[in-house]
């Protein structure tokens, strides 16, 4: 009980523009800030590797536009009918619509989205959506292929290792852990290098640091790799 306790009140940080580790991606982030002051722009596509941050920015953006966005995940779209979402579009005040992952949407979503994008267009409402591929490569029917190419589109660039140190730094102090310098760095050498896969090895280390009640330092690092719990 005690520790799911502790493991409860960790605080993680909110996805948020300034916690996002920009990298070489400078010039996306202050396209980002621009519209969430309530810029008019153009609509995106976003895309990127595993871990690349795609969906922090969706939903930084949703929570820190002035002119309010909706964030919709691929689940959402996927599980609900064409014309309710459509309605539900209709309806709302956001003037920014956020659609994640979208590579994932089963064909009735993917005509949803379809609909959606032509929706915005005649309103003058900004569309983002992000994936793991460029446009054309995106496995959609060809009609919303073509219509996500004709977005600005943005290739997250992948962090250098100091920005992959610095991300994860910044993870471990929103924890409130304490690491010890050299855990960074044999994480890099010897663990899967997405972004997603390093930052779950900080929170499982968190964990077994609670449950174990020792510092993280590289031999709790090394113990857990060895047992095979990474």
């Amino acid at each position: 009980m005690m520790r799911q306790l502790l493991l409860d009140i960790r605080p993680i940080a909110s996805p948020s523009l300034n916690n996002y580790i920009v990298g070489a991606n400078r010039e996306l982030l202050n396209h980002l800030r621009a519209m969430a002051d309530g810029e008019p722009g153009a609509s995106l596509y976003l895309w990127g590797g595993s871990g690349s941050g795609c969906t922090h920015l969706l939903r930084a953006l949703a929570a820190e536009s002035k002119v309010r966005g909706l964030y919709l995940e691929a689940d959402q779209v996927n599980n609900t009918a064409v014309d309710a979402l459509i309605a539900a579009l209709e309806a709302t005040h956001a003037r920014l619509w956020l659609f994640d992952d979208i590579r994932l949407l089963n064909p009735e979503a993917q005509i949803a989205l379809f609909r959606a994008i032509n929706l915005a267009a005649a309103r003058g409402i900004t569309v983002v959506t992000t994936g793991d591929c460029a446009p054309r490569d995106l496995p959609l029917r060809e009609d919303l292929r073509t219509r996500i190419g004709q977005m600005l589109a943005f290739c997250i660039q992948p962090l250098r290792d100091e920005e992959r140190v610095e991300l994860l730094h910044a993870h471990a102090s929103a924890r409130g852990m304490k690491v010890e310098p050299e855990v960074f760095d044999y994480l890099l050498r010897h663990a899967r290098r997405d972004i997603r896969s390093l930052l779950g090895i900080l929170d499982l280390l968190d964990e077994h640091s609670l449950t174990r009640q020792r510092p993280v330092t590289l031999p709790l690092l090394r113990e857990i790799m060895q047992a095979r719990l990474i």
